[in-house]
């Protein structure tokens, strides 16, 4: 079994920064693409942007320029600084691992909440 866990999430002001991380734990022998959803009432998961093992990284156009998502393989960990937060950044934040050339893992998610 697999487990992500999120961390970093909160309540931030217009313009403020956090950073958000997921640490994948378990049975892992091969940790391919992974990458950030975030999750808002009554709308659709969204992409954010993933990142492959090999740090290729990818980006909805939405946070391109203000969120940067970055990797750590020996911590099976990864990232997403978040900056220039707007109110419209409002969600839950899902963490999603590709693992062991199989099975596809998310996390619980972390709210991260941007007050105007």
């Amino acid at each position: 079994q697999v487990h992500l866990t999120e961390s970093g999430g909160g309540l931030v002001q217009g313009g403020g920064s956090l950073r958000l991380s997921c640490e994948a734990t378990g049975y892992i022998f091969s940790l391919e693409v992974m990458g950030w959803y975030r999750q808002v009432p009554g709308r659709q998961r969204e992409l954010v942007a993933t990142i492959s093992a090999e740090g290729v990284t990818n980006y909805a156009d939405s946070f391109k320029g203000r969120f940067t998502i970055s990797r750590d393989n020996i911590k099976n960990t990864i990232y997403l600084q978040m900056n220039s937060l707007e109110s419209e950044d409002t969600g839950v934040y899902l963490c999603y691992a590709r693992v062991n050339f199989v099975r596809d893992y998310w996390g619980q998610g972390t709210q991260v909440s941007v007050s105007i």
